[in-house]
């Protein structure tokens, strides 16, 4: 853990968990993320009658602001997987 890096906000939510825009604190400054960083370890698939089937995952970081330090990117991460529900709300399909 590194008390440089706070989480702030994330204001995504159902149906589209994953589009929402993520805010954290490096060093003190608020660090607004790209539109669309988050990628969910979860998934959507059917049965043969067409009832939807969502497995949550763990959240992926896919794009970081430009300049975010390298050794804190695992920890940004970790912050998120703390903070936000779980993926995949299977609002994409």
């Amino acid at each position: 853990m590194d008390d440089r890096l706070k989480f702030v906000s994330y204001d995504g939510e159902y149906p589209n968990r994953c589009s929402g825009k993520l805010i954290l604190n490096l060093d003190g400054k608020n660090i607004e993320f790209p539109e669309y960083c988050l990628s969910s370890g979860g998934s959507v698939s059917f049965d043969n009658d067409w009832n939807e089937n969502v497995t949550e995952g763990d959240w992926t970081i896919s794009e970081f602001p430009k300049d975010f330090p390298e050794e804190l990117k695992s920890e940004a991460e970790r912050l998120v997987n703390d903070n936000i529900s779980k993926g995949c709300c299977g609002g994409c399909v």
